[in-house]
């Protein structure tokens, strides 16, 4: 199955609506170099907190502290709301410091789902599927926790796919995604994180996972919720992290908080991320920092071969790649794109496509690995990427 050119500008065109109408995020247009952030918002060493405001003042902008995070300060631009691009590259600027380091300082970036449609994202939205036979359960798999930060759990995912689901997670009402927009009409990524856990369970069957909600149903998040849902995830003993979102940052510079929030972790706890899907070599973070297992895209051609995804991110940073499009576990309802004629109705299952759902599956197979071969996170995911590189910039290709 594959997109339809005209699902997948509807499908555009409704993000960039909801972009247009949230206030709470601004888009940075400038070609090659878009970025979603929270308006009026920047982010700051706190070492560099004070002269930075007084950069500000000599430059007729006021800012106000607020409650950071990550180790962080942060600063509050009531009257340049929408400045926030170009104040980050006056701070920067090397020429405005002159024989001084320059400040650590950054937009609050929003980070988006790999599974939408974003800045030039791939594809579309998902489409109705069969049922998928559930793999035969490993009862080796049990004492392997993964943790998810997505858009959480569908409410009944242990009862619909009780094959898939039921005693692999502890159920929790905060763990459950919104989903949809309204009645039974799906949100633009409503029901992603139930679909990335189908995809950790069909490779790794029998692994027990703790699904967090770091984004709406949207697809949407930012910096400050995603650190604090992987700390959080650091103190619940989890062998590895699954991150199947991500973020374009400002002149591409490494998102601070994350890399902070990530380097804390445990040094056993392996973390995976989706390299997106705008077809770019920008780096996308977390992806990109180094030590995180970055997953581009394969396809299968008409012909049986498997190449590179036309979506795909890629670049030297990327470590492995998988087939990211795929058939799993999903919601009942409806998805009616503003602009369609008709709902197409859904019923638990769904194809879909990004990397949102390789880096699961790479995820899936490290957990997979380990009890296998008896060894830990880090020593699986190792073996995992030994090998040939699959294609340049794309990793070693993982089945």
């Amino acid at each position: 199955m594959s997109k339809t050119p005209e699902s997948a500008e509807l499908y555009q065109r409704a993000f960039l609506q909801l972009i247009a109408e949230d206030k709470t995020i601004s888009f940075h247009a400038e070609r090659g170099r878009e970025f979603l952030y929270r308006p009026g918002q920047l982010l700051v060493g706190a070492e560099d907190q004070q002269r930075v405001v007084e950069k500000l003042r000599e430059n007729n902008i006021v800012a106000r502290p607020g409650e950071g995070f990550a180790g962080l300060a942060r600063l509050t631009l009531p009257n340049n709301a929408e400045d926030i691009p170009r104040i980050v590259r006056l701070l920067r600027d090397q020429r405005n410091w002159p024989n001084e380091r320059v400040p650590l300082v950054q937009p609050h970036h929003v980070i988006v789902g790999h599974g939408g449609l974003v800045m030039g994202n791939p594809g579309d939205r998902p489409y109705p599927a069969d049922p998928v036979s559930a793999p035969k359960f490993d009862e080796r798999l049990k004492d392997v926790r993964v943790g998810i930060i997505d858009t959480g759990i569908s409410s009944g995912a242990d009862s619909e796919h009780s094959e898939w689901f039921d005693g692999r997670y502890a159920k929790e009402a905060d763990d459950v995604d919104a989903a949809y927009s309204n009645g039974d009409n799906f949100a633009l990524q409503g029901g992603h994180g139930t679909f990335v856990a189908g995809v950790i369970q069909n490779a790794a069957p029998g692994v027990t996972f703790d699904p967090e909600i770091g984004l709406d149903p949207n697809g949407f998040g930012d910096e400050e919720r995603i650190c604090r849902k992987i700390t959080e995830l650091g103190q619940h003993k989890i062998n590895l992290l699954n991150l199947s979102l991500g973020c374009f940052t400002a002149d591409d510079v490494a998102s601070e908080p994350l890399r902070r929030t990530i380097e804390a972790l445990p040094a056993d706890i392996v973390v995976v991320a989706s390299a997106g899907n705008q077809g770019t070599q920008r780096p996308s973070w977390p992806a990109a920092l180094c030590g995180v297992t970055a997953v581009a895209a394969a396809q299968q051609e008409r012909d049986g071969s498997i190449g590179p995804a036309f979506y795909s991110n890629w670049g030297h940073w990327v470590d492995a790649c998988a087939i990211g499009n795929r058939a799993s576990t999903y919601l009942k309802g409806e998805w009616q794109l503003p602009g369609e004629a008709a709902a197409t109705p859904f019923a638990l299952w769904a194809y879909w496509y990004g990397t949102s759902f390789a880096a699961p599956l790479v995820t899936g197979r490290i957990a997979a690995t380990m009890v296998s071969d008896g060894i830990d996170a880090r020593q699986a995911r190792d073996k995992l990427l030994t090998g040939p590189e699959f294609h340049s910039g794309y990793g070693v290709f993982v089945k």
